[in-house]
C-alpha cells in the first residue's frame, strides 16, 4: 500500500512583532534614562544597605571631599532666587545672562567673589579638577551658611515647603570637616538631613 505523503509546513517564523517590541523597549529605556551629570568634585561615598531614594525636588546637596565643600541645588527657579539673595547679601551684581547661566549649573564650589568668572566658563572647563577651591565654611567667612539660608528662603517663598538637605561626603574624608558642615546646619535648626551612600549587599 502506498504511503501518504505528508505536506511539509514552513518552519519560517515571522519576527516582525518581536523586533517591534524590542525597539519599543529600547526606545523607552533610552528616553527615560538620565545621563550622569559630571561633578566638579567626584567623591567615593561609603557603602550602605539603605535604599532610601533622595527627593527629586526642593533639595540641596552639600558635597564634602579633600576638605573642600561644594553646593548644589535642584531647580532652576531655586538657583536663580538663591543667587539673587546672595548677590544682595554680598553686594555683587549679576547680569540676566549670568543669572540664566547659573540656573543651569548643578553644583559649584567657589567663593562668592569668583562666581562671575565661574559662570562665564563652559561646563567642561568648570569641571576641571582643581579649578574650584570650594566654598568657604570657616567661622570668619562662612559662605556655606549663607548659601543654605538663601536656598531655604527661596524654597519657602517659591514652593511653600521646607528645604531638604543631603550631605555627600567622601568615605575617606576626615570627620572634623563633615562635623563643621553638620554644625552649620544645626545652627539653623536643620537637624534632619540625608547622608548619601553607595549601595552594597548585606554580606559585603
Amino acid at each position: 500500500m502506498a504511503k501518504v505523503k505528508m505536506s511539509k509546513k514552513s518552519t519560517k517564523i515571522d519576527m516582525t512583532a518581536m523586533c517591534d517590541v524590542a525597539f519599543l523597549l529600547l526606545s523607552f529605556f533610552v528616553m527615560t534614562s538620565t545621563a550622569k551629570v559630571p561633578e566638579p568634585l567626584p567623591v567615593d561615598t561609603p557603602a550602605s544597605t539603605v535604599q532610601t531614594k533622595l527627593p527629586d525636588a526642593d533639595l540641596v546637596t552639600i558635597t564634602v571631599g579633600k576638605e573642600k565643600v561644594f553646593f548644589g541645588m535642584i531647580g532652576q527657579d531655586i538657583r536663580r532666587d538663591a543667587l539673587g539673595k546672595i548677590a544682595e547679601k554680598y553686594k555683587i551684581q549679576f547680569t540676566e545672562e549670568e543669572t540664566k547661566r547659573f540656573s543651569l549649573i548643578d553644583g559649584f564650589g567657589v567663593p562668592v567673589g569668583n562666581l562671575n568668572k565661574l559662570i562665564s566658563l563652559t561646563g567642561e572647563e568648570r569641571n576641571k579638577e582643581g579649578l574650584q577651591p570650594g566654598i568657604p565654611y570657616d567661622s570668619v567667612d562662612n559662605q556655606l551658611r549663607e548659601w543654605v539660608l538663601a536656598a531655604r528662603y527661596a524654597t519657602k517663598e517659591l514652593h511653600n515647603t521646607e528645604l531638604k538637605v543631603a550631605i555627600k561626603a567622601d568615605g575617606k574624608e576626615e570627620y572634623p570637616t563633615v562635623k563643621k558642615v553638620i554644625d552649620i546646619l544645626q545652627k539653623q535648626k536643620v537637624n534632619k538631613f540625608f547622608l548619601v551612600t553607595g549601595l552594597r549587599t548585606d554580606d559585603f
